[in-house]
């Protein structure tokens, strides 16, 4: 259902007012009055067309305390109780008098993320964009001048070994069954653990062959459960968990007829889309997750642009879409891309483009050009949180500089009489 506004606060002589509490001085107060709030409300209500049901929570609250979290880098569970103890965070989100209690469930970000999805989390870039703009972090014009790269958004998922993945497929297929109330003929309970411990241990002491075997016996044991479990697809009523199981064998067979080198290759039984990237770095060879296009201005360093990509394309494909979006949230086509040697040949007209190492024809402020890059980072919330921390420094040193302006201009009998607030 969509949200209910906010009702209107009244005045309770018992109740602390936030703004009696803190400094309006403080980043976190201005970066509030920066940001429209109100393009939230208006461009999520789409996302929730239903009008039955418990009303969902204010957007404000929902935006601010993501907007928090990945400025500070904080899990879902702690920046919901960071809220509760800092008056600064509750005004940040909307609140007139200080919170005792937490604001929603730590499950309710997890289904906001769901629900409003990737545009929704554009608009939280573009808010920040503005607020750059508003704050004098960047220069109207500087999106015309970009640094694009590519980098990986890992995942949370173990190194990927042929052995654990037949294990943990084996265990979930016996899971699954038990659930459908399948009896087994044998689950390998007992045997398959034991030897997926074997196998590391072979392959620690380099005894390939050995191991191979031992991997081979592994397979087969999952192989066995799989088609057992498939002999009885028909004794299991139809519902969600059929479905489950049939797409949990599907995704088990796909993994036992994979090619050691084949293009959709399963790396985790859990997020199956991850796909393995090679960036030529020294301290690690193959990355698993997705590949990420960062667009960052050129003079700031301010992320203006960032979109994921699967199937691990070529870099030079992701220029254009990735400077498509920077026109969208900025609402200026850039001029100026500066790119890696990886985007040769990547057909882009619109935008003139300079790739590092070439310096033919270039003039020195080029060429000084050439040399910057874009930071890595991980989502588009990601930069919502980069472009966070670098608004709130710049207001921070802004603070600072006045209060040091005022404090030099007193007289010492003012010094002695009177004392600043800082944050």
């Amino acid at each position: 259902m969509k949200h209910r506004p906010r009702p209107p606060e009244q005045d309770d002589l018992l109740r602390p007012r936030l703004v009696d509490m803190i400094d309006p001085r403080h980043e976190l107060v201005k970066l509030a009055a920066l940001i429209d709030w109100g393009v939230f409300e208006q461009e999520w209500a789409g996302f929730f067309p239903s009008h039955k049901g418990r009303p969902a929570t204010e957007p404000r609250l929902v935006a601010g305390l993501l907007y928090l979290q990945h400025a500070y880098r904080l899990s879902d569970e702690t920046v919901v109780a960071r809220w509760v103890e800092n008056p600064y965070d509750q005004h940040f989100t909307g609140e007139t008098f200080f919170q005792h209690h937490l604001p929603i469930d730590t499950s309710s970000l997890t289904r906001w993320r769901k629900r409003i999805g990737e545009e929704g989390v554009e608009w939280m870039l573009t808010q920040t964009i503005q607020a750059g703009q508003k704050s004098g972090v960047i220069d109207e014009g500087s999106a015309k001048r970009v640094a694009v790269d590519t980098t990986v958004m890992e995942k949370n998922i173990a190194y990927p070994t042929d052995s654990r993945l037949y294990e943990r497929a084996r265990e979930q297929l016996v899971v699954l069954a038990q659930a459908a109330g399948v009896d087994l003929r044998q689950s390998y309970a007992r045997l398959a653990p034991r030897l997926a411990l074997q196998v590391g241990c072979y392959a620690h002491a380099k005894q390939f062959k050995r191991m191979r075997k031992a991997l081979k016996k592994l397979k087969g044991y999952t192989g066995r459960v799989m088609r057992d479990l498939r002999r009885h697809l028909d004794d299991i009523p139809k519902g969600g968990l059929r479905d489950r199981i049939i797409a949990k064998l599907a995704l088990v067979s796909q993994l036992l007829h994979q090619q050691p080198k084949g293009a959709d290759k399963i790396y985790a039984l859990r997020e199956p889309e991850v796909d393995c990237i090679s960036k030529g770095k020294a301290r690690v060879r193959y990355e698993f997750g997705c590949k990420v296009s960062v667009a960052t201005t050129l003079d700031e360093g301010f992320v203006v642009g960032m979109r994921s990509f699967a199937g691990n394309p070529y870099d030079g494909h992701t220029l254009r879409p990735a400077l498509e979006q920077v026109e969208i949230l900025t609402e200026q086509r850039p001029e100026l891309a500066v790119v890696d040697r990886g985007y040769r040949g990547h057909g882009v007209e619109a935008t003139r483009v300079l790739i590092s190492g070439t310096r033919r024809g270039l003039t020195p402020k080029r060429i000084a050009d050439l040399r910057r890059r874009g930071d890595a980072l991980f989502a588009v919330l990601g930069a919502c949180g980069h472009n966070i921390r670098k608004i709130l420094a710049h207001l921070r040193s802004w603070l600072a500089w006045i209060i040091a302006t005022l404090r030099s201009a007193q007289t010492p009998i003012d010094r002695k009489h009177q004392t600043f607030i800082t944050p």
